[in-house]
């Protein structure tokens, strides 16, 4: 079964959408709508792509709506393609409210369609690679730093970037948020363009996470300590580092790192080096969506996700 698709917001990301969405054999890419008539304009021309003429042309035209607008616009897009009985795919932050998305999952309910929301760094191939060993981590650090980009200014770093590191958080973590404390600095824009973090769950595991949109170079990086492993994700590079412990071999050979503790017991170390499949995470979070809607199953980040990363976010702001 091919589905039907449409994109709304054909800016930097929404012409990657349309071009992926073109490729891809899940879908069929109907057309776009883009409220600036210039550049709708300029990306019909230049890719063949069929441009409507409002959003809700483009909505009855499709069975799947993909919102690649800004983040402002999110709630109307999406209430209005859920009202038609079409399913969404939203980009990240899911709304700009907590409100807002919470409306958003009720309607979905209502309307049985389904929804995921654009936290593209699940489908990172380097997290892939080891999310599975990412087992009750009790400390986490993330550092995501970004060069100015005045495209995602309308909105505080927190949602911009630092979001990308809670939904990765808070998927590998099993447990509730029990609080959060927070610093942020407005430097060149009206919102925050620095942050700082501290997540605490109620196990006791303490994430830090800092994000910047003014650094001089880019940097996503997230480590993750848990008993007996150190892992490190390096979402840029789409590199790993994996480091474990077991107990250490009566009789090591030469070349064995042994650690000895004040108790004398002896743990070996060695390296675990997990092979990173090359992929496209764009096209793979947007066929999966095909497939969880083809097959009835649940999305890989669901529309309460992305509102649990959302909320957490708003508590991060609201700390400042």
């Amino acid at each position: 079964m091919i589905l039907k698709a449409g994109v709304l917001g054909a800016g930097h990301l929404g012409k990657i959408h349309l071009k992926l969405l073109n490729q891809s054999k899940k879908y069929e890419l109907v057309g776009f709508y883009d409220p600036i008539e210039e550049n709708a304009q300029k990306v019909a021309e230049e890719f063949g792509y069929k441009k409507f003429n409002s959003v809700q042309e483009l909505i009855d035209a499709v069975d799947v709506v993909d919102i690649v607008t800004p983040t402002l616009s999110h709630f109307d897009c999406a209430k209005e393609s859920i009202e038609k009985g079409k399913h969404i795919f939203i980009e990240k932050p899911i709304t700009k409210t907590v409100e807002e998305a919470d409306a958003i999952i009720k309607l979905a309910e209502k309307h049985t369609v389904k929804g995921q929301v654009g936290h593209v760094e699940r489908f990172n191939p380097a997290f892939i690679a080891v999310k599975d060993t990412i087992v009750n981590p009790m400390f986490i650090e993330t550092h995501r730093l970004a060069e100015f980009n005045p495209r995602g200014t309308d909105v505080p770093v927190v949602l911009d970037l630092m979001i990308h590191d809670i939904d990765i958080i808070l998927s590998v973590v099993k447990s509730k948020v029990k609080s959060v404390h927070a610093s942020g600095v407005s430097v060149i824009s009206d919102t925050p363009d620095i942050a700082n973090a501290r997540i605490e769950f109620e196990n006791g595991c303490v994430a830090n996470l800092t994000a910047s949109r003014i650094s001089l170079k880019n940097m996503r990086k997230s480590r993750f300590f848990q008993k007996d492993a150190y892992i490190a994700v390096d979402f840029f590079e789409k590199a790993t580092e994996v480091v474990k412990m077991k107990d250490a071999p009566k009789v090591p050979g030469d070349f064995d790192m042994i650690l000895q503790n004040a108790e004398g017991i002896k743990k070996q170390i060695y390296f675990e080096n997990p092979t990173i499949a090359t992929n496209n995470a764009i096209l793979d979070e947007l066929e999966t969506f095909a497939d969880a809607i083809v097959t009835n199953t649940a999305p890989i980040v669901t529309l309460e996700q992305g509102t649990e990363a959302l909320r957490v976010a708003h508590m991060i702001i609201n700390d400042f």
